[in-house]
């Protein structure tokens, strides 16, 4: 049986999803079309959909979409409803549960307290390399089950979506390159075990790299067979506000090679890959660029991203970018006047490249933000859906 893929939608796309389309597959568009807004608000989005407080926890699939549409947004790779469902008003609380990341008293895996780099180190090799070792011998890429699982899921968010959004592929299953193991270890263990223990870092990355290929043949594959857009969001952060996690020049050594080798299947079959930036990655951009990658999103332009600069590279074959710029959601949105926000809207339209831009916010939109903010941020961004760059 043929697995339904995004081929059915072909004649149904509405004029939202139609121009998120063209401009993904990099094609001229007058108007510019808008990537998700993610505001971590719940009563704000009830209200401005109508709906009731307390709908959100009841049916958050259908306030969020809604919310969606009233925003203007026309493309959603990362479908984040369940998310704002993790933050109150005030932010994260004291019954919120804590990780490696966010404050956990304790950090255990497989009965090990990981409670100092060496541990790490241990934990690695006791388990994560052989676990990992023994899924790359008993992966087929070559299962068609495994690409129709993928068409399949796709295929059921479009249909949740409807013919006015588009969506595009972003979970676990188009998520594979060789990633730092902070969110499992916590920072400052995970980061001494880096530096400490270079050999068994090389050896993981080389194996998450090896794993990678298998699933990245079989993610191609889904996204050429189903007709799905043939764009990717890389979504790790390697950066703080300063610079790279690591020493750039270790990364040039143990990582890069294997990030490179992982992402070859998708470059292999012309899907572009885009990264998403948080903090300071202008070291990370050139090196991304060589790889493959061809575009970014998000930009923490207070960090020291250069959008300007950034904006008028190319890929490794001279190939324009493709970008997604927001609008600051660690300053403009947050602490700045409803006037920052039109000023950065046409700041980044500007300097944005001529073909390949969509317009949002740069990450999620915490609460605290001003609402008059927002309500400018949606009419930027219904604007220039309307009117382009003129």
């Amino acid at each position: 049986m043929t697995t339904k893929g995004y081929q059915l939608f072909e004649n149904t796309w509405e004029p939202r999803a139609r121009l998120a389309w063209d401009t993904l597959h990099m094609r001229p568009t007058k108007g510019i079309p808008s990537w998700l807004i993610h505001v971590m608000n719940i009563p704000f989005m009830e209200q401005i959909t109508g709906h009731r407080p307390g709908d959100y926890q009841r049916m958050p699939d259908q306030v969020y979409l809604a919310f969606e549409r009233w925003a203007g947004a026309c493309y959603i790779d990362q479908y984040l409803a369940d998310n704002a469902l993790t933050m109150g008003q005030e932010g994260y609380t004291a019954d919120t549960e804590h990780g490696a990341t966010t404050g956990a008293a304790e950090i255990v895996l497989d009965g090990m307290v990981i409670d100092s780099p060496e541990a790490v180190a241990e934990h690695l090799e006791r388990f994560v390399l052989p676990r990992r070792q023994q899924e790359i011998d008993t992966f087929d890429p070559d299962n068609p089950r495994h690409v129709g699982h993928l068409i399949s899921q796709e295929y059921q968010w479009q249909v949740l979506f409807g013919p006015d959004l588009l969506k595009g592929p972003y979970t676990d299953g188009f998520q594979s390159f060789p990633t730092l193991h902070y969110e499992s270890y916590g920072y400052t263990n995970y980061f001494m075990a880096y530096a400490l223990f270079p050999d068994i870092m090389a050896r993981d990355f080389n194996q998450q790299a090896d794993l990678a290929v298998l699933k990245n043949r079989v993610a191609a594959r889904a996204i050429i067979e189903g007709h799905l857009p043939r764009l990717i969001r890389l979504d790790h952060d390697m950066a703080d506000s300063r610079s790279t996690l690591v020493n750039i020049k270790s990364l040039d050594e143990i990582w890069f090679p294997q990030f490179a080798r992982s992402i070859q299947p998708f470059l292999d079959a012309g899907i572009r890959l885009i990264w998403h930036c948080d903090g300071n990655l202008m070291d990370m951009v050139p090196r991304l660029l060589e790889a493959g990658l061809g575009g970014f999103q998000g930009f923490q332009y207070e960090d020291g991203m250069d959008y300007q600069r950034i904006c008028r590279m190319t890929d490794r074959n001279g190939n324009p970018l493709f970008i997604i710029a927001g609008v600051s959601v660690t300053k403009t949105l947050p602490f700045g006047t409803k006037q920052d926000v039109v000023d950065q809207m046409k700041w980044l339209v500007q300097n944005g490249p001529p073909i390949g831009l969509m317009l949002g916010a740069s990450s999620s939109i915490v609460p605290g933000t001003s609402l008059e903010n927002i309500q400018a941020l949606r009419e930027g961004l219904l604007f220039f859906q309307e009117h382009g760059r003129t």
